[in-house]
């Protein structure tokens, strides 16, 4: 018997949620409820996880260092680090030839695209406007000005990179067009967090998802995926929705999502409690 289950065996030992629009309410603040409840994860044994669409840079400045959690999947899963050292234990990268062949199909496409930097770095990006009119592409230019150079592709100035972001409008035919072209890799649909509507399109590694890198996270912590619970929100959470034993998606997220799995309310009534109290069966 471990160490967990000798304190008192509640039915899980690690619980990973989705950050934007799941742990963090609409103000992207974490509510007293949801911060009691991370500390009495931790005093009771249970792994907390976090698993964002953010990058590192970006989840960083909205957590606090002093944040209850134990583990940061990061760039849906394109890396992870040990919250309380602050130590990288995983990432992933395209190659070359990977990143050229997403660059011509976004190109030809006519969409507006970013190529990031390998993590933890990856908050730097290249980019490539196809003068589309896309407000959200120019806002995340603006936030990441810093960090933001053009894409050149003769001679290109790229190499490797953790993964290429796309913002494009709400084309379901595109996306799958995309998809088709793009078949050795992983493309995700997500929803951008700036604006909280526009449709992104995430291009990764194969073995890229929130839901493959918890799952080697358990093999590391020794972790039974029979005992995990996940909360999410987006069409970036399907994978580690699929993967958990116990998982929820919050009243706010798209029906299609909320249709698949079991509920539990909102990200502004502390819908992260509401799941383990549905599972453990304390009100907390």
């Amino acid at each position: 018997m471990t160490k967990r289950h000798q304190i008192k065996d509640h039915g899980i030992d690690m619980v990973i949620t989705d950050l934007d629009g799941t742990l963090l309410d609409d103000n992207r603040n974490i509510s007293a409820r949801d911060l009691d409840t991370l500390n009495w994860l931790g005093d009771t044994g249970i792994l907390r996880v976090i698993a964002t669409g953010r990058n590192l840079f970006s989840a960083s400045k909205i957590l606090h260092p002093s944040l209850p959690v134990d583990y940061l999947v990061f760039s849906t899963g394109a890396g992870a680090i040990d919250w309380k050292s602050g130590e990288l234990i995983y990432a992933e990268h395209l190659h070359e030839p990977e990143v050229t062949l997403a660059i011509q199909t976004l190109t030809e496409a006519g969409i507006s695209f970013m190529v990031h930097d390998l993590v933890p770095e990856n908050h730097a990006f290249f980019y490539h406007d196809a003068d589309c009119g896309n407000n959200d592409f120019h806002r995340r230019i603006e936030l990441y000005r810093d960090y933001a150079t053009p894409l050149k592709l003769d001679p290109p100035n790229y190499a490797h990179a953790s993964q290429l972001l796309a913002i494009v409008p709400e084309n379901m035919k595109l996306l799958e067009e995309i998809r088709t072209r793009l078949e050795s890799l992983r493309v995700v649909r997500t929803t951008s967090p700036l604006d909280g509507c526009t449709m992104w399109v995430e291009i990764f590694p194969a073995c890229v998802s929130k839901g493959h890198t918890v799952e080697w996270l358990c093999r590391k912590t020794g972790t039974d995926v029979s005992r995990t619970l996940g909360v999410g929100n987006d069409y970036n959470d399907l994978d580690l929705l699929n993967f958990v034993s116990y998982p929820f998606a919050v009243e706010n997220a798209p029906e299609a999502i909320r249709k698949l799995y079991r509920s539990c309310i909102s990200n502004n009534d502390s819908g992260f409690s509401d799941a383990i109290s549905r599972v453990t069966g304390i009100k907390l």
